[in-house]
């Protein structure tokens, strides 16, 4: 009996998606609930898994294509055995004539054109050139270097070229493919992902009015109390004391005490939001993508450190749901864990505001008068400034250093 394999239904905001990998060849065995292919949206990686058992006797849609829910894409037959997978591949692939595969042995050693060129020029065939390029292609550089070693009157010129007079002759267009063809380029397209992620990027800045506010922070309090109870709190709750927690938790004393820095727009209106979903910017083989943490709010330094761990781990194997990437009031992103020094972060719309957080390095900063070293870190905060005015946005900035530089602000919620 023939099954249809058909796209997994979408969600309401995503129309259609791209056919990543085939995890299965025609004429593959495949059991129940294997995963057959890999379907990216502009949010996730899907699985496909197999509706039954039995051997996949045809692909209707081939990897990249673009396909929509409820698409047929293979059929699987539950009836036919595996075993006869190899003789109908071996049909449909139509054997290679011995005449080419002759040809292809007997073939020149591959040149570029530019090499061509210069070899037709000079009256020089491929035996006469030491190719040094990839599997043995003769480049630019290896025929001039023939050219060079073979001495002008030994190249084979026609009767009549010798008897025309010299006339100086017009340098030869030079082709852009030539000037190419020994500096190799990929065109790759974009996944679906990264065409979205540049999509929305480009939408934040057409109608955003975005301005960057810049305040440094002195993380020796933090790095204090991180390492006195790094230990206790790992054996406690399983997962290491990270540095985000604590940033998460400024923010949100930021957010409550100025509500606009977790607005949105929409129209004509300010809409205030009266939960706390933090976006996290994460880094995945995919691109980036911005889990949401729910209700961060009401979370503990454990919740958060545990959740993260979570998206990080899901966004390495592309295992984050489309629930998992919606929504979310308010972003931070920390380019510190590649080195950043400083940026200017793009807001994630509808939000209105985002964090950048960067690396913490040791640097002079005066305290009473005096010049001493301080682990420092530089904040951004960048926002709409339709909605949001400088007041808010550096007071807002400046709650986030207060918190960090006296940590039991966090604690007692002060």
């Amino acid at each position: 009996m023939l099954i249809e394999v058909k796209v997994p239904q979408l969600s309401e905001s995503v129309a259609e998606a791209t056919l990543v990998r085939w995890h299965k060849k025609v004429g593959e065995a495949v059991a129940r609930d294997e995963n057959l292919i890999d379907i990216e949206t502009d949010k996730v990686v899907l699985e496909t898994p197999a509706p039954d058992a039995g051997v996949l006797v045809a692909i209707v849609k081939q990897d990249g294509a673009s396909v929509t829910s409820g698409e047929l894409i293979a059929q699987i037959d539950t009836d036919a055995k595996a075993a006869a997978a190899p003789a109908a591949v071996a049909a449909a692939t139509p054997a290679t004539p011995p005449a080419a595969v002759a040809a292809g042995s007997a073939g020149a050693t591959a040149a570029s054109p530019a090499a061509r060129k210069i070899m037709e020029e000079r009256g020089l065939n491929s035996a006469d050139v030491q190719g040094s390029g990839r599997g043995g292609r003769i480049t630019k550089p290896d025929a001039l270097a023939a050219q060079a070693a073979v001495p002008s009157a030994a190249v084979t010129r026609p009767a009549s070229a010798a008897a025309a007079p010299t006339l100086p002759q017009p340098p030869a267009p030079v082709k852009i493919e030539e000037l190419l063809a020994d500096r190799p380029q990929q065109r790759v397209p974009m996944s679906r992902l990264r065409a979205r992620v540049a999509e929305r990027l480009l939408q934040s800045q057409a109608q955003n009015a975005i301005l960057t506010t810049f305040n440094e922070v002195n993380m020796a309090p933090v790095m204090e109390l991180r390492k006195k109870y790094a230990e206790k709190f790992e054996k406690t709750h399983g997962v290491k004391l990270g540095f985000m927690s604590f940033f998460v938790k400024a923010a949100l004393q930021a957010l409550r005490k100025f509500p606009v820095l977790n607005a949105s727009v929409d129209g004509n209106d300010i809409v205030y939001h009266g939960f706390f979903d933090i976006g996290i910017a994460v880094g995945s083989p995919r691109g980036l993508v911005v889990p949401i943490l729910r209700d961060a709010d009401q979370m503990s330094f454990a919740d958060i450190e545990l959740k993260i761990a979570e998206f990080g781990q899901k966004a390495k194997d592309g295992k984050l749901s489309i629930e998992e990437l919606t929504g979310g009031t308010f972003s931070i992103s920390n380019g510190g864990v590649f080195g950043s020094m400083l940026s200017t972060p793009i807001i994630n719309p509808p939000q209105s505001a985002i964090l950048g957080i960067h690396a913490t390095k040791d640097r002079p900063v005066a305290e009473n008068g005096q010049v001493v070293i301080r682990p420092i870190n530089y904040l951004a905060m960048s926002y709409d400034h339709r909605i949001i005015d400088g007041r808010e946005a550096v007071l807002g900035l400046v709650t986030m250093k207060e918190a960090l530089e006296d940590p039991a602000r966090l604690l007692f919620d002060v």
